[in-house]
């Protein structure tokens, strides 16, 4: 059971009516009976009944290194014991040591990634870079990818690829949607062979037709998550690359979801695809649990900011800066990257076991590490998407055990992404939840 520190712990029907009576009637939930999360330990949770789960989605792929990792929690209890809060207008050392290991950390995906700015978002994080573009290079147009997420501010909002993310116009003027590398669900006459090719030849012609001719940036998530775990294929993001900066554009790589390890031995995503992103965004697993975004960039984009004021409230503070770098240091000192390769290609064997088995209603796995997902449809053939089928296994999982995400424009997705430190057994147990999840959800709906 929970511990009690404010009275009388609160139950599922009570903490429902107190959400339609005090919280903005967007916020969304999962499930029919919402789970009661009390507790975390690694890659598990517990309800306020004492029930275990495995956390297969990491509380929307921000856990990284895991719920309440014993190592991190002691350093940050220790910062907040010796100083909460200072902000940027004044010096404090957590935020210069933490900014000197980001860079050491993304050398791999670029070298002359040095200058970082800290957020408490992915959205805020976003919205610099953004800004950073159009100051670096004096023009406003941007190019992003259809399915996209990039946050929920007006810029961010702007950038995304999906309209279920989109509302409360007007958008910020100057963006252009390019095809997403969805080798599954390929145009007509694309085949997933040629589809990057496809697609660079689709970014320039964007470029020639709807915009000045000038491009600020592009930006693009390297595996896609709220948009269904969409992997492209090897020479999608250097073909693109090449166009981006034919027209003077910034590349910029959205690892909110895909850095820090999850998608296996590599720390930043973009690092699979063998391009240099001229800015990285960064936040969810970057933090592990506490508010932290940020950006690392060039020092000659950085220099673009000079003379204009740009400040954060809670950006950079102590308490998120020792966290933040605890997590880089238990990454590196029990190698979750590397974790992430193993057990997330046997976690990928394992859901294609499943494919075969469910070969009717699974059309399609993929992704890289811990960053994986399951399409669902109606029939192979047609590939017609299965939400309500998608909807149905999440809730026979969580009564097993097991808590998954979903994403994709139509939901037809599970998203199996748990925290970096899983272990095979665990995968083994998700995989087998799964099984007789989809078995009961297909009985149910007669798919």
């Amino acid at each position: 059971m929970a511990k009690r520190t404010q009275g009388k712990p609160l139950t599922v029907d009570q903490i429902r009516k107190m959400r339609e009576e005090y919280l903005l009637p967007s916020t969304m939930t999962y499930y029919k009976k919402p789970v009661n999360i009390v507790r975390g330990e690694m890659q598990y949770v517990y309800d306020d009944r004492g029930r275990r789960y495995i956390d297969a989605f990491s509380a929307v792929v921000t856990i990284s290194v895991g719920h309440c990792h014993p190592e991190v929690i002691e350093r940050t209890v220790e910062q907040l014991k010796t100083l909460q809060h200072m902000t940027t207008l004044y010096f404090h050392p957590t935020i210069v040591r933490y900014a000197k290991k980001m860079a050491e950390s993304a050398r791999k995906a670029n070298p002359n990634l040095k200058v970082s700015f800290f957020t408490n978002s992915g959205c805020e994080a976003n919205e610099l870079a953004a800004l950073l573009a159009k100051n670096y290079t004096g023009t406003h147009e941007f190019i992003a990818v259809r399915h996209s997420f990039h946050g929920r501010t007006l810029m961010a909002m702007t950038l995304t690829g999906q309209s279920l993310w989109r509302h409360s116009l007007p958008y910020v003027f100057g963006v252009h949607h390019a095809p997403a590398g969805y080798t599954y669900r390929c145009p007509v006459g694309v085949s997933p062979r040629n589809l990057g090719k496809w697609a660079a030849e689709e970014v320039e012609k964007i470029i020639k037709y709807s915009t000045c001719g000038k491009l600020a940036a592009f930006i693009a998530e390297p595996i896609q998550g709220f948009g269904g775990v969409i992997t492209p294929p090897p020479d999608y993001f250097p073909r693109i690359y090449d166009v981006v900066k034919k027209y003077g554009g910034v590349f910029i790589s959205d690892e909110v979801q895909t850095g820090f390890g999850r998608t296996g031995d590599k720390f930043f995503g973009i690092e699979h695809w063998g391009v240099k992103p001229d800015i990285i965004t960064m936040a969810k697993g970057i933090g592990n649990g506490v508010p932290l975004g940020g950006i690392i960039t060039t020092r000659e984009i950085a220099e673009s900011m000079r003379g204009k004021v740009h400040f954060n409230t809670y950006g950079g503070n102590p308490v998120s800066m020792a966290q933040g770098e605890a997590v880089i240091d238990v990454i590196r000192k029990y190698r979750y990257d590397r974790n992430a390769r193993i057990v997330g290609n046997h976690l990928i064997r394992g859901l294609r076991e499943l494919q075969k088995r469910h070969a009717k209603v699974i059309g399609d796995v993929r992704g890289k590490g811990l960053m994986l997902g399951v399409e669902f449809v109606k029939d192979p053939r047609s590939k017609a998407p299965a939400p309500e089928l998608v909807l149905s296994i999440m809730e026979h999982a969580k009564n097993a055990g097991v808590l998954l995400g979903k994403g994709g424009m139509a939901g037809n997705t599970i998203r199996v992404k748990p925290p970096l430190c899983v272990t095979k057994k665990d995968a083994d147990e998700i995989v087998d939840v799964m099984d007789g999840a989809i078995k009961k959800a297909r009985k149910e709906l007669r798919l």
